[in-house]
This record gives structure tokens, C-alpha cells and sequence, in this order.
């Protein structure tokens, strides 16, 4: 592990960071850079799940196969975090929080693993939950 906080992105910031896309604010993509520089940048396994599902549906092109845009991230040093027993019951144990699985199971991630969550999801930033979170967007 580097000297930077781990962060974990949300699905959404993944894709902007990836695209370059203006809609990952500048002091995000800081903090991405940052932790990516210091091998603490990471997102849940399940990212790539909801990614390759919105590829499916045709409501998101990567410009590439989800398999080789996923192999291609992992390869510039970002770190995926599996889905455990641990996070899978984590994930069920949220509490007041929206029913989205994906959201759920991202959200123990970054918990039970300590990091701070990089999402501009306002149901995720707006939560009363105990987690560390820096809107995407700023």
C-alpha cells in the first residue's frame, strides 16, 4: 500500500475517470490521480458487473470489450476489490439505505475496507451512514 488514502470509485466515477469525461470534477480527479500515483485507487468488482450490464442494454459504449476495458484499467494500476462473504453481508446489512445492489454492495466495500467513496450518487451522499465520501462531481 502507497501513502494515500484508498479511495474507491463508484461505477459512475470509473467511467468518467476512464473517459476523461468533464463530469469528474477537478478536485476528484486530484484525488484519483493522487491515489492511483500511490497504487490506492480501487473499485469493487461489482463496478464491472453494473458497467458490462449497462453495455448489454446498450445504454453505455466503452469504445471496447467491457473484459478488455476492465483489463486495461487494472493493468494502469487500479486495484479491484472482490466481493466477499464479508462484504456480501455488509451489503445486506447497510441499513436505511436505497435497495440498488450494486449501490449496497459498493458502499460496504469502501466501508469495510476503510476507504473514502468517490460518487456524485446524491442517494449515497446524502446518506446518514457512517462512510467517507467525496462528491465526484467537485
Amino acid at each position: 500500500m502507497g501513502s494515500e488514502p484508498l479511495i474507491v470509485l463508484d461505477s459512475h466515477a470509473l467511467v468518467w475517470l476512464a473517459n476523461g469525461d468533464k463530469r469528474l470534477g477537478r478536485r476528484a480527479r486530484a484525488t484519483s490521480d493522487r491515489a492511483l500515483a500511490g497504487g490506492e485507487l480501487a473499485v469493487s468488482a461489482v463496478s464491472f458487473w453494473e458497467i458490462a450490464l449497462l453495455v448489454a442494454k446498450r445504454r453505455l459504449q466503452l469504445g471496447r470489450p467491457p473484459r478488455a476495458w476492465r483489463e486495461a484499467l487494472l493493468q494502469s494500476g487500479l486495484r479491484e476489490i472482490a466481493v466477499d462473504g464479508d462484504i456480501a453481508i455488509a451489503a445486506v446489512q447497510v441499513g436505511d439505505f436505497h435497495d440498488d445492489p450494486a449501490d449496497r454492495f459498493i458502499v460496504a466495500t469502501a466501508s469495510l475496507v476503510g476507504a473514502t467513496l468517490l460518487t456524485s450518487d446524491q442517494r449515497i451522499l446524502e446518506w446518514k451512514g457512517s462512510l467517507r465520501r467525496q462528491d465526484a462531481a467537485e
